[in-house]
C-alpha cells in the first residue's frame, strides 16, 4: 500500500472512530433513514477540507512530508501534534506532517479541539473566547501581520529602494484576520489612522460555523436574505449608503464597492512602480510570490514572467505597504462579509500613501 493511501486511509479511520463515538447514541431508530455518519462524510468529502488532490495536501507530495512550519494546517497529523492530541506539548509542532491528510472528522472531533477557546495571532495578540470558532481561527489567521511590514521597513525612507526589503505575504484564506480587524491588526496600520475592530454581526450569524456549514464550508445564504431583503446574493447587501469607491454609484453591494478600490489600489501601485522606480510589475493571482517584473510592460504578467527568478525585488517602504494591503483584501475573497470597514479602511489608506507620490484623486474616495 503506497503512503498516499495508507495517509487517506488513516484520515478516514481516525476519523470514523472518533464520530461514530459522538454520534452511535443519536442514529435514527429508522432503518430506512440516511445514516447521518454517512451524509457527514459525503458533506466533508465533498468540503475543501476533505479535498485529497487539493495543493493544500499535496504541494509537498515530492518531499514526502510537510514540514513542520505548514504541518499545523496542510495535514491532520500536523493538527493533531498543535493541539496536543497525540501527547505532545500543544501549540507547537514536533514533528513533520503526513502527505495527502487533510483536514478531517478526527481533527475537530477531539477533546483537545472542543477545549480549544483562544487563538494568538501573528500580531503576538491572544484572542479568547472564540468558542467553537477557535479550530478555524488556527487556520484562518494567516502567517503574517502589519507588524512584519513595520520591522521590515525601519526607519528607511519612503520611496529609497532598499535590497533588504522583500514582499511579504499574508499567506491566504483569512477570514479570520479579516474578521478581527484592528483588533489583531492583521493588515498595515497607516500612523495616525484608527481601524475597525472585530466585525459583530447578528448573535445567530457571529461565528464562523453559524455561517458555514461545519462539514461542507458552505454558507446558507437563505438564512442571510430573511434579514437583507430585496438582494440576489450576500454581493449585493450593503448597510451604509456612502459612496466610498468615488463611482457614484451607491446602489452596488459592498462587495463592490471594495472591488471597485481594490482595483484602484492596484493601479495606482503599478503606476507608483513604474513612474517613480522605473521598474514596472504586476500580480500574478496564486502564483507566489504574487508580484513579478512586468519585463515586457504591456502591465500583465505572463506565465513566462510569473516565475521565482522573475519575482519583483525593487522595494521600497511606501510600495510594501501598499502591496502589503493589497494581498490582505485578494486572500479573503468574503471580507467583503466578515469585516467590509476594514477592508475599505486599508485600502483608502494604502490609496492615499500613494497619493502622495503619484496621481490619485482621492476626493472622489470616502473613509468608512
Amino acid at each position: 500500500m503506497t503512503p498516499r493511501r495508507l495517509a487517506q486511509l488513516f484520515t478516514v479511520v481516525s476519523g470514523l472512530a472518533t464520530l461514530l463515538a459522538s454520534l452511535f447514541a443519536s442514529l435514527p431508530a429508522r432503518a430506512d433513514e440516511e445514516a447521518p455518519v454517512t451524509r457527514l462524510i459525503e458533506e466533508w468529502l465533498s468540503s475543501p477540507h476533505g479535498n485529497y488532490h487539493s495543493r493544500s495536501f499535496t504541494y509537498w507530495n515530492k518531499e514526502g512530508e510537510v514540514p513542520t512550519n505548514c504541518a499545523t494546517c496542510h495535514s491532520e497529523t500536523g493538527f493533531h501534534d498543535f493541539l496536543g492530541v497525540d501527547g505532545s506539548a500543544a501549540g507547537t509542532i514536533d514533528r513533520a506532517g503526513v502527505i495527502n491528510s487533510p483536514i478531517g472528522c478526527a481533527s475537530c472531533h477531539t477533546s483537545q479541539a472542543h477545549a480549544l477557546d483562544s487563538v494568538r495571532f501573528p500580531s503576538g495578540v491572544e484572542v479568547t473566547g472564540l468558542g467553537n470558532s477557535a479550530t478555524c481561527t488556527v487556520c484562518h489567521q494567516g502567517r503574517q501581520s502589519g507588524a512584519a511590514v513595520t520591522k521590515a521597513v525601519g526607519q528607511l525612507p519612503e520611496d529609497d529602494v532598499s535590497a533588504d526589503l522583500t514582499f511579504i505575504n499574508i499567506h491566504y484564506a483569512v477570514a479570520a484576520a479579516t474578521m478581527h480587524g484592528a483588533d489583531t491588526a492583521s493588515g498595515y496600520h497607516y500612523p495616525g489612522k484608527t481601524y475597525a475592530g472585530r466585525f459583530q454581526h447578528v448573535p445567530s450569524a457571529n461565528t464562523c460555523v453559524a455561517c458555514h456549514d461545519p462539514h461542507t464550508t458552505k454558507v446558507a445564504e437563505d438564512s442571510c436574505m430573511s434579514c437583507h431583503r430585496g438582494v440576489g446574493n450576500t454581493r449585493d447587501i450593503r448597510t451604509r449608503h456612502t459612496d466610498f469607491d468615488g463611482d457614484g454609484n451607491i446602489q452596488e453591494g459592498v462587495h463592490g464597492e471594495i472591488a471597485t478600490l481594490h482595483g484602484k489600489l492596484y493601479e495606482a501601485i503599478q503606476t507608483y512602480a513604474k513612474a517613480i522606480l522605473s521598474s514596472p510589475f504586476g500580480y500574478a493571482k496564486g502564483r507566489n510570490p504574487y508580484f513579478f517584473r512586468d519585463t515586457n510592460g504591456d502591465g500583465e504578467i505572463s506565465d513566462d514572467e510569473a516565475v521565482r527568478g522573475n519575482q519583483y525585488r525593487s522595494w521600497t517602504p511606501r510600495l510594501l505597504k501598499a502591496a502589503y494591503n493589497y494581498q490582505v483584501v485578494s486572500k479573503d475573497p468574503a471580507g467583503y462579509v466578515h469585516n467590509p470597514a476594514y477592508l475599505l479602511q486599508l485600502l483608502h489608506d494604502s490609496l492615499e500613501s500613494l497619493s502622495s507620490a503619484v496621481e490619485v484623486d482621492m476626493a472622489a474616495f470616502r473613509r468608512p
